[in-house]
């Protein structure tokens, strides 16, 4: 038979190669045409067995990275979900069920329905490596494994191990897929095909789970490790929120990864999950993410130096990411006794990221200290990451510029300073940029990356490759005061502030943005960010907008009560941890439009960006907010949560706000041309 994404080869031993390469396609992906013309093949294995058969990938670059997102979108109610689920489930069992030895021979990610397929075979094997490459992460698209994942997983790791792959989401190395027994054997990339005929030959008895897991999956016990689990999700995720990592646990309690019903009950569960809400909008913060990542054309200068200026937390945080994502770095400040603490943080950062050993002194060995600046000559990107002060940045410019190559890229890792203001010194301002990083650097995936007017093409599309370079998300942003992130937070800040100034107390505030889904309270945040640094940015972006600066955080700032770096700010602090501590006496219970004055100025000000032109399409905003705010990502980003409220609900809400509360909750003038189509 003709087929489109699936070949086959029978050797001189009977063996049958079957090699996934899906058409017009950089990646390997289970849709339903895919899947479609596996059944076909399958049909004939069984009309004609093979001695064996090994299932590898046509693609260099991995094995399955799953089923096809984009078919998720087009699905309309719980039914529709369950054909598309069941298909795949079809397929996979006459995969299970054909009557010759069978392996899944895998050479990188293998993520979701990739891996359940590689579950199907008798016996997998990987080739060698350190990245994290097999996974079920179907729970961060608000749903969880389909194509029989909740019960093999279950039967050949044991619940501990399986839950844990599904509950995170987090794939896992070669070497622990191996450890759980999630495959038989790690292998180098020459010798794969060697290993797929010795288990042929061979036939060892398929893996199956740890006597103690076996224990734990009788029904007695059940009910006793779900409750365990239940509240482990708990701490993590808030059920009304994200439903699926407890319909994972609820399958296995009741079925216990029977192959009987298990399959059956994780198709309706699936199917139901897909026409969530949460889940649509994972699954639109998945391509946003995508969306991110395609800024920028191809950089004809690609960033392989860096020179980082200022050795304090954020410089020396940024210049050690870099060393870790492969990049030369050469780190400046004014003596050694600025940078040894850089390199010594650095130290720590590769110890927890790089397991081997070499590998680890290589890294180390791309951070080089040099407090003369020497390293700006050779430099493709030069990065100022110093302190908030218009005044030392331009004079540091005088002195770094004149070194630079024609083709560097000089930029500014300010927070707030408007480029124009930064540059005006500069004898080619049109190669500066900014490249705002967010701390921690390790932990934040946004930068934003913030151009002129008239900033070079070049060098924005350099600094674009050089952001997804180093394994972040890029958002190409306008010079405009507080860029997008802090623009956004500054409103949501404030207002939490000005909460805690009418005696509302802090933790009530905080409960309350954590409940509608954000990862923080904004009190908790402005301690972390720290009260000094909140200060600094609100005084740019109040004199900018006209806004007052809330006093509690100038009386704070005055008492060095900076928050968590200093041990005290609106909570205290001890060894980097908030200490739990009671509500104030007397302090006001929560107001009922609490949720909404905290919310509701993050949409007004989201509105703004986006008819200012800060970025170029809502899209781009929401996935800027989620990204760089941690904004309650099952809701899709703040402007997809106003139109699913109704833009002009919220903006007829913020009106009446602003008659109770003041002008923080003027509507701004674009609600009406950012929605122009929506009620």
């Amino acid at each position: 038979m003709t087929t489109t994404h699936w070949g086959t080869e029978r050797d001189h031993d009977g063996i049958a190669w079957l090699r996934i390469d899906k058409a017009d396609s950089r990646v390997n992906v289970l849709s339903r045409p895919v899947l479609e013309e596996l059944a076909s093949v399958l049909e004939g294995f069984e009309r004609e067995t093979p001695r064996g058969l090994v299932v590898y990938s046509g693609k260099s670059g991995g094995f399955i990275t799953g089923a096809d997102i984009n078919e998720f979108t087009r699905i309309t109610n719980p039914d529709e979900g369950y054909e598309l689920i069941r298909l795949g489930q079809q397929v996979l069992d006459r995969l299970e069920a054909l009557r010759c030895p069978t392996v899944a021979a895998i050479n990188g990610h293998a993520l979701g329905g990739g891996l359940e397929l590689a579950l199907a075979c008798d016996y997998r094997i990987v080739q060698q490596g350190d990245q994290p490459v097999l996974g079920l992460p179907e729970v961060q698209l608000g749903i969880h494994p389909g194509f029989g994942g909740t019960v093999r997983s279950v039967r050949l790791c044991g619940v501990r191990a399986a839950m844990e792959l599904m509950l995170t989401g987090q794939p896992v190395a070669p070497g622990k897929a191996l450890r759980i027994g999630l495959v038989d054997r790690v292998v180098s990339p020459d010798d794969w095909r060697q290993a797929a005929r010795e288990l042929i030959d061979r036939k060892p008895p398929r893996r199956r789970a740890p006597l103690p897991d076996r224990l734990l999956n009788l029904a007695p016990v059940r009910p006793l490790l779900a409750r365990v689990l239940e509240k482990q999700v708990a701490k993590r995720a808030r059920r009304e929120h994200y439903p699926a990592p407890y319909a994972i646990v609820e399958l296995w309690r009741r079925h216990g990864a029977s192959e009987q019903t298990g399959y059956e009950a994780e198709a309706r569960s699936i199917a139901s999950l897909l026409c969530t809400p949460t889940s649509r909008n994972l699954v639109r913060v998945f391509f946003l993410q995508n969306r991110l990542k395609s800024q920028g054309g191809k950089p004809e200068h690609p960033v392989r130096r860096v020179h980082v200026v200022g050795a304090g937390v954020m410089g020396g945080d940024i210049a050690a990411w870099c060393a870790l994502r492969g990049m030369q770095v050469t780190l400046q400040d004014r003596g050694e006794e600025y940078v040894r603490p850089a390199i010594e943080r650095a130290a720590k950062l590769f110890e927890r990221r790089i397991r081997d050993e070499a590998a680890r002194r290589e890294a180390a060995a791309r951070l080089v200290a040099d407090v003369a600046g020497s390293g700006v000559a050779e430099a493709d990107l030069v990065i100022e990451a110093i302190f908030e002060n218009l005044e030392a940045k331009r004079n540091l410019y005088a002195q770094v510029e004149p070194a630079l190559r024609p083709e560097a890229v000089l930029a500014t890792n300010t927070s707030s300073l408007r480029l124009e203001d930064l540059r005006a010194g500069l004898t080619r301002p049109q190669r500066f940029v900014g490249l705002h990083f967010f701390n921690p650097v390790a932990k934040l995936p946004l930068v934003e990356v913030i151009r002129c007017e008239d900033t070079e093409r070049a060098a924005v599309d350099a600094a674009i490759a050089f952001v997804r370079d180093i394994g972040k998300f890029p958002l190409e942003c306008a010079s405009a005061p507080g860029f997008v992130v802090n623009r956004v937070l500054a409103p949501y800040l404030a207002e939490a502030m000005r909460l805690v100034e009418a005696g509302v107390a802090p933790r009530v505030i905080d409960r309350a943005a954590e409940e509608f889904g954000m990862p923080a309270g904004p009190i908790e945040l402005l301690d972390t960010v720290g009260l000094d640094v909140a200060l600094d940015v609100s005084e740019v972006l109040g004199a900018a907008f006209g806004r007052p600066v809330p006093s509690v955080l100038r009386e704070k700032v005055a008492a060095r009560q900076l928050g968590r770096k200093s041990g005290q700010g609106f909570y205290r602090w001890q060894d980097g941890k908030r200490v739990p501590d009671a509500s104030a006496p007397g302090a006001a219970a929560a107001p009922p439009d609490l949720v909404d004055r905290l919310i509701l100025p993050m949409l007004n000000e989201s509105v703004a960006c986006l008819s200012e032109g800060v970025v170029a399409d809502a899209d781009l905003l929401d996935a800027g907010v989620i990204f760089g705010t941690g904004f309650a990502p099952f809701r899709g980003g703040p402007l997809e949560y106003a139109r699913a409220r109704g833009p002009r609900a919220v903006e007829a809400r913020l009106a009446e706000l602003e008659r109770e509360h003041g002008a923080a909750f003027r509507p701004h003038p674009g609600w009406r041309e950012v929605f122009r189509e929506e009620k």
